[in-house]
């Protein structure tokens, strides 16, 4: 296997200590450089999180952040899809009364949660640390198919909104009108590398649309700093759109010429570093975008389940 790069992120060992971040009165976001990020939204008896860390070690610091905050308890959890490196810290809020996700997502679960699992400990070894104490995988109590909101005292409004198919075949944004605040998950990135390997990569563009149409004011992307005012929202956004559209545009450049996986891989990389390839985790995402992007436009319509091993495979031909 090729040195120069390691296998996903294992050489990630450079720790990143999240911030709690007042983007809204009583709205806040937990941010990392680039780890990805959470949030939580204070009403008036309880607090609601936007998704958890990768483990209950990890979590237990989310949850000392949160209480320089507020001494309220959390009652509620939103998953914005399902990733293990976002969902398994759920077991380190006790009082919680309920776990909520789309039904795309728990389909998702059902269907790949404990491949997932074992594949992302394998990709990010930094990010589950204390990864013994996880006794399961994290299951929504509470689901919906397009819409639903929580309801946090004074009027105010935390809508879940499932857009469409994007980063998963369940992504929800959580939004809050009566501020402008989005906490849009993984469906969009602020200069950070896109992973698309669970992805429904032609869908992408118009949730990624549907998200814009919400005019979001500030919006806490999967990773990265947050965004400030309409402007910057919709620049990260349309940044999403244009990673995926260079990515789906190699690979099909690629195909049509008659290039193998490996082939593709290399149009993708020539075509996308000179725009992306100074971004955190690019060198990571790559490999597992670009055999999506072959798969899909292929004919594959649903993503592949990845496996520890099949991370592995696919890293050591595209890689090796």
């Amino acid at each position: 296997m090729n040195t120069s790069v390691s296998f996903a992120s294992a050489s990630d060992t450079r720790e990143q200590k999240p911030q709690v971040r007042e983007l809204a009165p009583n709205v806040y976001g937990y941010i990392s450089d680039f780890d990805p990020n959470c949030g939580f939204v204070v009403g008036d008896e309880h607090v609601v999180l936007i998704d958890t860390r990768p483990t209950p070690r990890m979590a237990r610091d989310f949850l000392a952040a949160i209480r320089t905050v507020t001494d309220k308890p959390v009652r509620f959890i939103v998953l914005t899809h399902y990733h293990a490196v976002r969902v398994m810290g759920a077991s380190a809020f006790p009082q919680v009364q309920a776990i909520v996700a789309s039904n795309g997502t728990l389909d998702w679960i059902r269907t790949r949660g404990q491949a997932d699992f074992d594949s992302e400990v394998g990709r990010f070894p930094r990010l589950f640390a204390g990864v013994e104490e996880i006794s399961g995988l994290t299951m929504p109590t509470m689901s919906f198919e397009r819409e639903m909101s929580l309801w946090l005292g004074g009027g105010r409004e935390l809508r879940l909104l499932a857009l469409g198919r994007g980063h998963s075949g369940g992504d929800t944004v959580a939004w809050l009108p009566d501020c402008g605040v989005c906490f849009s998950g993984d469906v969009v990135e602020n200069h950070c590398g896109v992973y698309a390997g669970d992805a429904y990569i032609r869908d992408w563009a118009g949730t990624l649309d549907a998200v814009k149409a919400l005019r979001p004011r500030v919006l806490v992307p999967g990773r990265g700093a947050v965004l400030q005012g309409e402007a910057a929202c919709g620049e990260a956004i349309d940044l999403t759109k244009d990673f995926l559209a260079t990515l789906l545009g190699a690979v099909r450049a690629g195909i049509d010429a008659g290039d193998t996986l490996k082939g593709c891989f290399a149009r993708a990389e020539a075509a996308m570093t000179p725009r992306f390839g100074d971004w955190p985790v690019f060198q990571h995402v790559l490999p597992f975008d670009v055999s999506r992007a072959y798969d899909e436009l292929t004919g594959t319509e649903h993503p592949v389940i990845w496996t520890a091993e099949r991370d592995r495979a696919l890293w050591q031909v595209l890689r090796g």
